[in-house]
């Protein structure tokens, strides 16, 4: 018994845990596993394509993931019920995806000949929309309110600001994260085409693509993750009267998410 509970303390201290309600977040869903799973996606959302039926699966994929994964672990301290989130997250992935495809829809309709804005603009696009779909997917947060502590760690209240920034914060990191690494691998390729390695060896661009996504991912995914503290600080000043009627304190905390 005493080695089973022994195995059982090991797992879980390998396992990533909801600083809201200490439940094990699922192993595809973990910080740790967001590199692996975005970065494939966003190199093939990226694609140029002929056919718009061929990107619908990637981008469709990219941001079901995106959703999932700021839904789980995002704050998690308001009440809401679980078919809330299910709801929430099917209009954010639909709305996504339908916006993702948008640049693509442009290429292959209107055939663009600006070699600039035909590389830049779905770089654009993959930034704004993940950002959009975290303050779609984590709506909730602004429009509750999150707990908001005290340096001690008493909950004073639940403050809808303090979800709005928490919101707000997140999706700017993940505006800089997709934005930067889509964008490194565009310029990488337009240099590349000019080279005589490329002349011989066409398909070579593929890997070097696929290549600068994983190492532009690789680099921005820790520095996305922590450009904004875990733990948010926020003025007491600025958040709902009840709350500072509550507290005597000038600063509160609030769990971000991720």
């Amino acid at each position: 018994m005493t080695w089973l509970m022994i195995q059982e303390a090991w797992k879980r201290s390998l396992s990533t845990v909801h600083p809201d309600n200490s439940k094990l977040i699922p192993s595809p869903f973990r910080p740790a596993a967001f590199l692996p799973f975005t970065a494939p996606m966003v190199f093939l959302s990226l694609v140029s394509v002929k056919s718009l039926k061929s990107i619908i699966l990637p981008q469709f994929s990219f941001y079901t993931y995106s959703t999932a994964f700021n839904i789980i672990n995002g704050n998690a301290s308001y009440n809401h019920h679980p078919y809330e989130s299910i709801l929430l997250g099917s209009g954010a992935i639909a709305s996504s995806t339908f916006f993702g495809l948008f640049p693509h829809l442009l290429q292959i309709k209107f055939e663009l000949k600006n070699i600039f804005i035909r590389r830049t603009l779905p770089v654009i696009i993959l930034a704004q929309v993940s950002g959009m779909n975290v303050v779609a997917s984590r709506s909730l947060e602004s429009t509750r309110g999150i707990e908001v502590m005290d340096k001690e760690g008493n909950v004073v209240g639940y403050s809808r600001r303090a979800g709005t920034q928490a919101v707000k914060d997140t999706a700017t990191s993940r505006v800089m994260l997709f934005g930067t690494s889509a964008l490194i691998p565009e310029v990488f390729s337009y240099f590349f085409k000019r080279t005589q390695l490329f002349l011989r060896y066409p398909w070579s661009l593929w890997t070097l693509k696929l290549s600068c996504t994983i190492l532009a991912m690789g680099l921005m995914v820790p520095v996305s993750f922590s450009i904004f503290p875990q733990i948010g600080r926020i003025q007491c000043s600025t958040l709902e009267k009840e709350i500072q009627s509550a507290t005597e304190e000038t600063e509160l905390f609030y769990n971000r998410g991720v």
